[in-house]
C-alpha cells in the first residue's frame, strides 16, 4: 500500500505524538496520587488499588480489537473517537466522588486510550516512505519510553501543587489541541469488510483480564496460597489453550495468521516482552527505592530519572540514523541489551551509601540500551509485515509490551518482598550483644523507653537493608534476563530495504 497523503507531515506528527505520550504517561502518572485519591474517595488500600487494575485491565482487554475496528470504522474515525473518548474519561476521572465513579472511569479510559498507540504507531508508518520510517519510529518510541518516566514526576509535581484531580484533568487541555490537529491532518485507511471474530476476542479478553488480575492481586492474597489466585490461573490457561485452537482453524480469526507465519514478527514480541519486563519493572521499583529508602522527595525523584530518558532520546535518533544506513539492525539489538545489562550489573552492586551522581549514570547507560532496541527492532519488524497487517500487528507489539511490564512488575514486586522477609530475619540473626562491639543491645530493654526507641531504630536499619538486598536481588534478575534475550537477535532476519528507500 502506498503511503497515505498528508497536507501537513510535521503537525500531524505533533498530534500523533501528543497523543500517544498522555495514553502512555496515564500508566504511571496516578500511581503517585494514590494515597490522596484514597482519603479523598473514602477507599481503604486496598479497594483503591482497583483504581489502577481496572486501567490495566481495560487497556489489556480492548487493545486486541484495534485492527478489526480500525478497517471497520476507518482508521482516522476510531483514532479521532479513541483520542475523544480518553478526553472525556479523563475529565470525569477527576472528576469522580466516590471509588466505584473512579474505578468505571478508569475503565472507560482504559478502553478508550487502549486504541491509541497501536493506530498512533501504525499512522507514523503509513504516512511516511520507508527510508523516513525508522526516524518517525525513533520519535514514536519516545513517548513509549520517556512517558512512564515522567509519569510519576509530573504526577507527584501536580497533587503537591495542586490537587490530584489534576492527574486527569492535565489529560484536557492537551488532549484536545491533539484532536484539534487530528481532525484537521489525519488521513485514512481504505476500510475493509472484516468479520468480526467474537469468540476469539471473548476468550482473548477473559485469558488476557485473569492475567492481569492475577499479576496485580497476586501479592495482596498471597499469591497461590490463595484460591482466588489458582482460579486466576485455571481460567487465564484454558482459555488461552482454547484460543490457539481456535484461531488455528477458524476461516476469520481475531488475528490474521499471517502475523504469526512471520518470523521477524514473532521474535519482535518476545522481545518486546522482555523489554516489558526490563524497561517497566525497573521503573517501577525505582521510584519507591529512592523515596522510602534514600529520602528523596518525588521531585528529586524524577530528576534522578530524568538522565534515563535523556539516554533513550538520543539513543533512539542515533539507532534511527543508523538503520538508515543501512547498518544491520540485529547487531544493534544485541549491543542494546549488552548495555542494558551492564546497567543493571552495575545497579546490582548499590548499596545505602550509592551517589545521586551513580543513579543518574546509570540511568543514563540503562536508556541508551533500551533506545538501541527499541527502533532496530520494530524496523525490522515492520520491514517484512504487509501494509494491510501493520494495524494489527501494532496492537499484538504494544500488548506484548504492556503484558511484560505486567509480569515484571508483578514478579518483581513479589520477588521483593519475599526478599525482605528473608534477609530480614537473616541479618536480625546476627544482631547480637557479642556481634557488636559498640551497643549491648540485649541489654537496652533495661532502659525502657530509650532502650525501646534504641531498638526500634536498630530494626529499622535491619528493615532498610535487607530492602536494599531485596532490590539488588531484583537487578540481579533482570540483568540475567537482558542477557538472556540477546540470542532473540539472532533469530531475527535481515531488513530487506536498503538506506536508499
Amino acid at each position: 500500500m502506498a503511503m497515505l497523503p498528508v497536507d501537513n507531515p510535521l503537525l500531524l506528527t505533533v498530534g500523533i505524538m501528543l497523543a500517544s505520550l498522555l495514553q502512555i504517561l496515564d500508566s504511571t502518572i496516578a500511581n503517585v496520587a494514590i494515597p490522596h485519591m484514597q482519603s479523598s474517595l473514602g477507599a481503604t488500600p486496598d479497594t483503591i488499588s482497583w483504581a489502577l487494575t481496572s486501567y490495566i485491565v481495560a487497556t489489556a482487554v480492548a487493545m486486541p480489537m484495534t485492527g478489526w475496528l480500525s478497517d471497520r470504522v476507518g482508521s482516522r474515525n476510531l483514532f479521532i473517537w479513541s483520542v475523544a473518548g480518553f478526553i472525556l474519561s479523563s475529565m470525569l476521572c477527576g472528576m469522580s466522588q466516590n471509588l466505584t465513579q473512579m474505578v468505571l472511569f478508569r475503565a472507560l479510559q482504559g478502553a478508550t486510550g487502549a486504541f491509541i498507540s497501536p493506530l498512533s504507531q501504525a499512522a507514523m508508518i503509513d504516512t511516511n516512505k520507508p527510508s523516513r520510517q525508522p526516524q518517525m519510529m525513533a520519535l514514536w518510541g519516545m513517548g513509549i519510553m520517556v512517558g512512564p518516566i515522567l509519569g510519576p514526576f509530573l504526577g507527584g509535581w501536580l497533587t503537591e501543587n495542586a490537587n490530584w484531580r489534576w492527574v486527569f484533568y492535565v489529560n484536557v487541555p492537551l488532549g484536545a489541541v491533539s484532536l484539534a490537529i487530528l481532525l484537521a491532518e489525519l488521513p485514512s485507511r481504505v476500510r475493509i469488510r472484516r468479520r468480526f471474530d467474537l469468540t476469539g476476542f471473548g476468550l482473548v479478553a477473559i485469558c488476557l483480564a485473569s492475567m492481569q488480575m492475577l499479576l496485580d492481586r497476586g501479592n495482596h492474597v498471597d499469591w497461590f496460597d490463595s484460591a482466588e489466585s489458582w482460579i486466576y490461573l485455571g481460567v487465564a490457561v484454558s482459555t488461552a489453550w482454547m484460543a490457539l485452537i481456535h484461531f488455528a482453524t477458524t476461516p476469520h480469526p481475531l488475528f490474521d495468521r499471517g502475523l504469526f507465519a512471520n518470523p521477524n514478527f514473532v521474535v519482535a514480541m518476545l522481545i518486546m516482552v522482555v523489554m516489558g519486563v526490563v524497561m517497566f519493572a525497573t521503573m517501577a521499583l525505582l521510584p519507591p527505592m529512592l523515596q522510602h529508602l534514600f529520602g528523596y522527595t518525588v521531585i528529586d525523584t524524577g530528576e534522578a530519572l530524568v538522565p534515563r530518558g535523556v539516554g533513550t532520546l538520543l539513543s533512539m535518533q542515533f539507532a534511527g540514523y543508523l538503520v538508515r544506513r543501512g547498518v544491520d539492525p540485529r547487531m544493534m539489538v544485541i549491543l542494546g541489551f549488552s548495555i542494558a545489562a551492564y546497567s543493571l550489573w552495575d545497579m546490582a552492586s548499590w548499596s545505602l551509601a550509592v551517589s545521586r551522581e551513580t543513579i543518574m549514570l546509570a540511568g543514563l547507560i540503562q536508556g541508551i540500551g533500551m533506545g538501541l532496541v527499541f527502533i532496530p527492532m520494530n524496523a525490522i519488524a515492520f520491514s517484512t509485515l504487509p501494509a494491510q497487517l501493520r494495524t494489527d500487528g501494532a496492537s499484538l507489539l504494544n500488548l506484548c509490551r504492556s503484558i511484560g511490564s505486567s509480569i515484571g512488575i508483578a514478579v518483581t514486586t513479589a520477588l521483593a518482598a519475599r526478599s525482605i522477609q528473608v534477609s530480614h530475619a537473616d541479618l536480625a540473626s546476627h544482631v547480637t550483644a557479642s556481634a557488636s562491639s559498640m551497643v549491648d543491645v540485649s541489654a537496652a530493654e533495661k532502659f525502657q523507653a530509650v532502650g525501646e526507641t534504641a531498638l526500634r531504630m536498630v530494626d529499622a536499619e535491619v528493615n532498610r537493608q535487607a530492602a536494599m538486598i531485596a532490590y539488588v536481588n531484583d537487578f540481579y534478575l533482570m540483568m540475567w534476563l537482558a542477557l538472556a534475550a540477546v540470542p532473540l537477535a539472532l533469530l531475527l532476519r535481515r531488513q530487506v530495504t536498503g538506506p536508499g528507500r
